[in-house]
């Protein structure tokens, strides 16, 4: 999708998050950087444990009670107006997550009060963001419905347990956007679905985004959602964002081992059954993460450099940027594989 507009609507600066456990602090991100702009759609993705979810989690402040940000900011921007999310007292925040910043979950199955028909949990998320107005609410609620393709009448007087699970995922994307926020943040918005599901989800986010006009940031491990749906792709690994580009620079020219190796083991139609590989090894313990280049365990092109220094997510082409020390011997691999 092309962004509509070019104003910056989030901001994240140096992020940095350990979990407090016994046996150590887990470094869950380490500085962390991203601009997310209007209209916009941000695709993170990595293996799981990469720290893709605590991203997202933190924007909304809704990380778990042992997580201790150590550094960094984010900064939310809408109508010339910056917030400091971080600095965000109750009641700011209480109306900033839903108005502002919605977060729809994997998972839809859990997602809606079992015992609660679908209109009263419209009902109830509006009325706590002050919005009183059933018939209003009611009005808004059905053009959503519709909008992701559902029989709204039917849907909206339904219980959770009368929908599919591809019905009750975009009944609960309908509701993340209820309030209109200016992101949208889906974790996995396609886990546990059939394939033609999948692909009606696809249709419908696109559809929703171009007449609504949010941004979006979505955490996956599918790449070839992120392919269909990514303005910009950031890959996460061991908390670091490793290479963060357009979509067409990440998938064909790729600058990172690891986004490399992310794509060389997923199969393609134009691919023969035996050059599919799959990353050697296991990703970190973030409690004693390697030194240097947290990938160098696993890569292919690491030198005795990639174990002591730390390479820079710096930008090589546009506003493509990778951090690694060995960008040109990853271009020619690539291209003799293509060959």
């Amino acid at each position: 999708m092309a962004a509509k507009r070019q104003e910056t609507v989030l901001e994240v600066d140096d992020l940095s998050i350990v979990y407090r456990t016994k046996r150590g602090d887990v470094k869950a991100t380490n500085h962390v950087s991203f601009s997310l702009k209007q209209g916009e759609a941000m695709a993170l993705i990595g293996e799981s444990g990469s720290g893709k979810t605590t991203i997202s989690l933190a924007l909304i402040r809704k990380l778990p009670k042992n997580a201790v940000i150590t550094s960094g900011s984010i900064e939310y921007r809408h109508n010339g107006e910056i917030q400091d999310v971080l600095r965000l007292s109750k009641r700011q925040l209480r109306a900033f997550r839903w108005k502002d910043c919605a977060m729809v979950f994997q998972g839809a199955q859990n997602a809606f009060n079992p015992v609660l028909k679908i209109h009263k949990q419209f009902e109830d998320t509006a009325r706590s963001h002050g919005w009183t107005d059933k018939q209003a609410v009611r009005e808004r609620a059905l053009n959503l419905l519709e909008l992701v393709r559902l029989d709204p009448e039917r849907v909206y007087d339904s219980y959770p347990h009368e929908l599919s699970g591809g019905m009750k995922q975009r009944t609960l994307l309908a509701l993340g956007v209820l309030l209109n926020p200016q992101i949208v943040i889906l974790d996995e918005p396609t886990t546990a679905l059939d394939i033609l599901t999948q692909r009606a989800i696809i249709d419908v986010l696109n559809d929703m985004q171009r007449q609504l006009h949010f941004s979006i940031i979505f955490i996956s491990h599918d790449l070839s959602l992120a392919a269909e749906m990514a303005d910009t792709v950031a890959t996460v690994y061991a908390g670091e964002i490793v290479e963060m580009g357009g979509v067409n620079d990440i998938f064909y020219q790729s600058l990172h081992p690891y986004t490399y190796g992310l794509l060389t083991s997923v199969p393609t139609l134009a691919q023969e059954q035996d050059l599919l590989q799959s990353i050697p090894g296991s990703p970190p313990n973030l409690i004693h993460p390697p030194s240097g280049c947290k990938f160098h365990p696993r890569c292919a092109f690491a030198t005795a450099a990639c174990s002591q220094d730390e390479p820079p997510l710096i930008q090589d082409f546009g506003a493509h940027l990778a951090a690694c020390w060995h960008k040109k011997a990853l271009a020619e691999s690539r291209e003799e594989r293509v060959s």
